[in-house]
């Protein structure tokens, strides 16, 4: 009896103990269970998107202009060019009276030199008498030899003239310099192949004469004087072949 007894009570504990411990493993899993349903129920979290950082100018704000508005000004008109700036057509024919036209007294004209003949040059299409003095005319006697001295003297300069006046033929006159500052008028009458003329220099280069230059250039001389007839007289010997002494 106590045998069976025995065998029923050890029986017992194993269901008993059995029951439980299956008792505690569903109790496991149930926990396990719920955790995973819990977690699972909620709902995902989301990262944020990162915030794009805009770079900050590095130039000032711009300040408010303090500048005063100018008033406008109308165009002024334009001015007329200068007579002394139109050109020669040719400055190797017979110089026209009839086109010439006076300059502007007192403007001044630089650069190379073409010369016509003793006592006339041409700068920038501009033909200039040369102040003061009277050289003689190609045809004349040593008219071709002033022509040359007067280009010797020229010859690679920088000519500066100062225009004074007009002629009776409407053409430039100037007081004319070599860079150096000698006046071509005074040099002209220095070496003979110019005479002074003083209705227009007021004599002032009459101590420059040679004591031959009246002699040799008498026909300029003449012209000074008013003999215009001396002349009418050369040219007709001319016309006809016969030279003058």
């Amino acid at each position: 009896m106590e045998v069976i007894l025995g065998a029923i009570g050890l029986i017992a504990f194993l269901l008993i103990g059995g029951t439980i411990k299956n008792a505690e493993r569903s109790a496991k899993r149930a926990v396990k269970r719920t955790i995973r349903e819990g977690f699972s129920s909620q709902p995902p979290k989301r990262r944020a998107a990162p915030v794009k950082q805009t770079a900050r100018s590095t130039q000032p704000a711009p300040r408010p202009s303090t500048a005063v508005a100018k008033p406008v000004i109308p165009a002024q008109p334009v001015a007329a060019p200068s007579p002394t700036s139109r050109s020669v057509a040719d400055t190797t024919s017979p110089f026209d009276e009839t086109s010439a036209e006076p300059s502007l007294e007192h403007e001044e004209i630089s650069g190379a030199a073409y010369v016509v003949d003793g006592d006339t040059i041409t700068i920038n299409k501009t033909q200039i008498r040369l102040f003061g003095i009277d050289a003689p005319e190609m045809n004349h006697p040593f008219g071709k030899k002033a022509k040359w001295a007067l280009v010797a003297l020229c010859k690679g300069m920088k000519i500066r003239a100062v225009i004074t006046d007009t002629d009776d033929h409407g053409r430039t006159v100037a007081k004319c310099f070599l860079p150096d500052g000698r006046d071509l008028s005074a040099e002209m009458v220095k070496i003979g192949m110019a005479i002074d003329w003083p209705k227009f220099s007021g004599g002032i280069y009459r101590p420059l004469e040679t004591e031959d230059a009246r002699k040799k250039l008498w026909l300029a001389d003449a012209r000074q004087k008013g003999r215009m007839q001396v002349w009418a007289k050369f040219e007709a010997r001319q016309k006809s072949g016969t030279r003058a002494n």
